[in-house]
């Protein structure tokens, strides 16, 4: 499908201030998912939304997809507003949720062809265009099994194909591989970039994989407690990040209050983090950090497990932006939902 014309030279798509709440059955406040989330999509460009669950990223993707309404604020997708022309909207774009959307008892290629048709592709059109995507995503030798019978990979790639069987000008893709094993995971990583390489489709992928975001995502927003808190390339903003990232896995947990207070006094250390047993901080010069690291240490006679130092990471740019490392963000949602 072509852009509309009003959409040239726009960005794919445009998000300025969004707030969403939901009520909460347990607590006093609403939750707010949406905290004037803001950020813009380019033509052609990958866009990763990274964050751990329940930082507001599937919210966003509601929004966009016209699934659901933000409180205030304003989203355009391919040049149209998300509230005033839905149908418009929805037939630009294709959607991967989260959930398989394929019918299980429904073989790929009747899948594929119902979804054409729906879209308003001819029968022979949506047939041609069903072979010529189960060819693509290495389904053919499957195209005439049940659903069902697929692995959670097949699935997967019949579920991104259902997203592009009307040819969009922007695929939403949520969380696609949560729940694929590595295999699987890598197959699909290899789809997408080939849809931003030969095609040159936008495609707003959400994450709480580090590494896939470093991989897919040509633009990143990391988001936390619904507002993106940094953008820019992977490369970019790990770039910021000068020197090295040290790491000190302790003997004993009990130690780190001290470990903590002992690292801070060394010159070129900073952004001291600590969980658990383990304590993570920035330094100027990893090569010279360490001995002096675990001089001190030794000085004091704190049993350490293991030391390593590392280029800086998506995870070393999460943490200087919020404040907690991407594990201590995934484990505190993990504990909020569950409270």
């Amino acid at each position: 499908m072509a852009v509309p014309q009003h959409a040239q030279n726009q960005p794919a798509i445009e998000v300025a201030d969004l707030v969403k709440t939901y009520p909460a059955a347990r607590k006093k406040s609403p939750v707010r998912a949406l905290d004037g989330l803001t950020f813009a999509v380019p033509e052609g460009v990958v866009l990763g939304l990274l964050g751990p669950n329940g930082a507001g990223k599937s919210t966003a993707v509601k929004i966009l997809t016209t699934l659901s309404r933000a409180d205030s604020g304003t989203a355009r997708v391919a040049g149209l507003d998300v509230v005033k022309q839905q149908r418009e909207v929805r037939l630009a774009i294709g959607y991967v949720p989260q959930e398989s959307s394929s019918d299980p008892m429904a073989t790929g290629t009747e899948n594929l062809v119902l979804s054409g048709r729906i879209y308003g592709l001819s029968k022979q059109e949506s047939v041609r265009r069903a072979a010529e995507l189960l060819e693509r995503f290495d389904l053919k030798q499957a195209a005439d099994r049940q659903v069902r019978t697929y692995s959670g990979g097949m699935q997967r790639k019949l579920d991104v194909a259902l997203g592009l069987v009307h040819r969009p000008s922007v695929l939403f893709l949520d969380e696609p591989t949560t729940g694929l094993d590595p295999e699987a995971r890598a197959d699909l990583w290899t789809e997408v970039e080939r849809l931003s390489a030969t095609e040159g489709l936008t495609v707003l992928l959400t994450t709480h994989y580090l590494e896939e975001a470093d991989r897919l995502a040509g633009q990143l927003a990391i988001v936390d407690h619904g507002n993106v808190v940094a953008e820019g390339s992977p490369e970019a903003l790990k770039a910021e990040l000068r020197g090295d990232s040290v790491q000190v896995e302790l003997a004993d947990p009990a130690t780190s209050g001290r470990v903590r207070s002992l690292i801070s006094r060394l010159p070129g250390v900073g952004e001291i983090v600590v969980e658990g047993n383990t304590l993570r901080a920035r330094v100027d010069r990893g090569a010279t950090a360490v001995p002096a690291v675990l001089g001190v240490l030794e000085e004091q006679a704190i049993a350490v497990a293991a030391v390593t130092v590392a280029r800086p990471t998506l995870d070393d740019v999460y943490l200087r932006y919020t404040g907690r490392t991407f594990r201590a963000a995934e484990q505190a949602s993990d504990e909020e939902r569950a409270a």
